[in-house]
């Protein structure tokens, strides 16, 4: 079989075929990596080149293969208690202002996406039941959504590295986890069973419009992969999912601000955060 190769014509066509399906925008910084993820497709399907692939990726009916692609151009990295302190300011100052306008035995939604391979969503549990003297007052809903079958598979299970953990307090990580094989760790079954894990693409409407009233949306260095029209796009996905008044947390180098003025900035003492401003 001759040597496969992705021209730059090939690279364009993809670039702006994954784009419109999910949002995720690869500069030419990227090309090395894209290039070296679509040659292993094409050989993997047995295509006989980039067109035969690119045709299998577009009219596959199951749409398996552009599942598998997206979860192999998707970058899963992250660890516990990453930017603690907006998990600080959640307990802190967030949820106090949100019970403050609930009445009891109303729930308190709180939405991570993406979710990776389960660390953010899993801190937010952890941190709750720690830090927040009032979860045993108030039910509490996490669910958690990533575009990546792969990770959700692995969130499930909860069985993290050593590198995964390093910056959990070590009574924490001896309260709730368990040694597993080769240095591993895996989160306890309740904490397991707080997080609802699914499979959401921000791009399709019809995937998000299910996701609403929630009360706090963790949704952190995901935009950074968006280009403009996709971050506006997104921020009103949020706004909708949110309830009135509601919150979201961005990556420390992210801003709503640049993005759409659909949200306000507020800065607490533990960290500045954007809240869900009037009806648009």
């Amino acid at each position: 079989m001759a040597e496969l190769i992705i021209t730059a014509e090939d690279f364009n066509k993809f670039r702006e075929y994954f784009y419109r399906k999910t949002g995720i925008q690869f500069e030419d910084s990227k090309r090395y990596f894209v290039d070296k993820r679509l040659i292993e497709r094409i050989s993997h399907t047995r295509s006989e080149n980039f067109r035969s692939y690119f045709t299998l990726l577009r009219f596959q009916a199951s749409g398996e293969e552009l599942q598998t692609l997206t979860n192999l151009m998707t970058v899963n990295e992250t660890y516990f208690f990453r930017e603690e302190y907006q998990f600080k300011c959640l307990v802190e100052s967030m949820l106090p202002e949100i019970i403050s306008k609930k009445n009891r035995g109303q729930t308190i939604r709180i939405w991570s996406i993406p979710s990776s391979s389960g660390e953010e969503p899993y801190s937010i549990a952890l941190y709750l039941t720690e830090y927040w003297p009032d979860i045993i007052n108030w039910d509490v809903e996490i669910i958690s959504s990533d575009i990546d079958t792969d990770v959700l598979k692995r969130a499930r299970t909860g069985i993290y590295s050593a590198r995964s953990v390093q910056f959990l307090p070590k009574e924490l990580l001896q309260r709730y986890f368990t040694p597993v094989r080769n240095g591993e760790y895996q989160i306890s079954a309740d904490f397991r069973q707080s997080v609802e894990f699914t499979r959401v693409n921000l791009s399709e409407p019809a995937d998000t419009r299910p996701y609403r009233e929630f009360d706090v949306i963790f949704c952190r260095n995901l935009l950074i992969y968006f280009d403009d029209l996709s971050r506006h796009k997104a921020a009103e996905v949020f706004y909708d999912a949110l309830n009135p008044g509601g919150f979201i947390c961005l990556g420390h180098s992210e801003s709503m601000s640049r993005i759409t003025s659909l949200f306000r900035v507020r800065k607490f003492p533990e960290a500045m955060v954007y809240q869900k401003a009037g009806a648009r």
